[in-house]
């Protein structure tokens, strides 16, 4: 789809800022980032013994010790759950900590990486002119290296929580880029801005202090033409799924011409991006051991949290996992890389060859498996001509 044509002037990337925390970040060959644990249970649906933890000090702790291994980027992820989450014996995701207050809080306890938060725009009354201010005051603390990640909220329960009904898909998108069109006007800041649309109006309004680097870092997650439409327009990093399922050989073979259609549809639009996607990293010193693993995490299913993770997609309207199936999540992610660590570096560098640039990790067991991930996958990406 195509978004209604509107005045509405864009604040300078940072990502054509050279400089600019973003642009030094997006230089490396493939951008590392870390998915935080910030919610019971993290990313994986199963009651295989680990110590991955949701706490605050926890998620400290592995963005410090991303940052030390170089990655570029931590993500906080955004859901609205009901009591007990959903359930089973693991009470999988009931404790969740709100990624825009605790990136923010993260970006002051580091120093180079960057902090994206996932926000749902049109939940409540988040207004534009809100969301803009509290974002050019995260940029500032964090330097520069505070982003958004915009999403519209696709399950059929969550807006019910706000007394909303879920909007269509398509007309989501509508919104957003009215909104977001505000916030890159506001963050311009070249005068007082006074707006008349279809769903915001201000008067006289202005954001100061201005951002540091043109605006704060703007991301968007999607499969769908109307996201990727959207992000031509607004984003700097696209946050995409595996079109044909988290299993590595199919998933491989389907991404070359997925993320093909993102790019395309920004340069269409006169702009780059870069995306990025979600690997489950399953690795131990040899192939035999990473596959054991696996299997003893997927044996040790949690089923009651499944089904009710499984009965929130069914209601959904998400486009990005036409592939996934409820078995997928006890190990989770967007893709599972498994393997030795000459295994998992092949894999990132067929990734790289197939057009994505960066991955945002995840790990089972996350603070030993994160460090095995920096001592021994990192220095062989580098051999590899894929970290600077």
């Amino acid at each position: 789809m195509a978004f209604p044509e509107n005045s509405r002037r864009l604040a300078p990337s940072p990502l054509d800022l050279p400089g600019s925390p973003l642009s030094q970040a997006a230089a490396q060959p493939m951008m590392l980032g870390l998915f935080l644990p910030s919610q019971t249970g993290a990313f994986s649906q199963s009651t295989h013994p680990r110590g991955t933890r949701w706490d605050f000090s926890y998620n400290r702790h592995l963005t410090e010790v991303a940052e030390s291994y170089g990655f570029e980027f931590v993500f906080g992820l955004q859901q609205w759950v009901p009591k007990g989450g959903f359930g089973g014996e693991t009470h999988y995701r009931e404790n969740f900590l709100d990624p825009f207050i605790t990136t923010v809080a993260l970006s002051a306890t580091t120093t180079r990486i960057l902090t994206i938060s996932t926000v749902h725009i049109l939940y409540g009354n988040w207004h534009p002119l809100h969301l803009a201010r509290f974002a050019a005051t995260a940029d500032h603390i964090a330097g520069g290296r505070f982003g958004l990640n915009i999403v519209t909220g696709y399950a059929e329960n969550e807006p019910l929580m706000f007394g909303m009904d879920r909007t269509e898909h398509d007309k989501r998108y509508e919104i957003a880029d009215e909104f977001t069109s505000v916030m890159q006007e506001l963050w311009l800041g070249e005068d007082n801005l006074t707006h008349d649309g279809p769903h915001y109006r201000l008067q006289d309004a202005y954001v100061s202090p201005r951002p540091r680097h043109g605006r704060p870092i703007l991301v968007s997650a999607s499969g769908s033409q109307a996201g990727f439409d959207y992000a031509a327009k607004h984003s700097d990093i696209v946050f995409t799924s595996s079109p044909a399922g988290p299993e590595f050989s199919r998933a491989i073979k389907a991404l070359p011409e997925h993320v093909a259609r993102i790019k395309d549809t920004a340069r269409a639009a006169g702009r780059e991006v870069k995306v990025i996607i979600f690997p489950m990293v399953i690795s131990k010193p040899t192939r035999a051991e990473a596959f054991a693993y696996r299997d003893a995490i997927v044996s040790a299913a949690d089923v009651g949290s499944l089904r009710a993770y499984a009965a929130r997609h069914a209601g959904g309207d998400a486009q990005a996992w036409p592939e996934h199936i409820p078995a997928d999540r006890i190990l989770g992610g967007h893709l599972q890389l498994v393997g030795s660590p000459h295994d998992i570096a092949d894999q990132i560098a067929q990734l790289h060859d197939a057009g994505l640039d960066g991955v945002q990790l995840g790990f089972y067991d996350y603070l030993p498996e994160l460090h095995f991930f920096g001592e021994h996958i990192v220095p062989l990406l580098a051999e590899d001509g894929l970290r600077a």
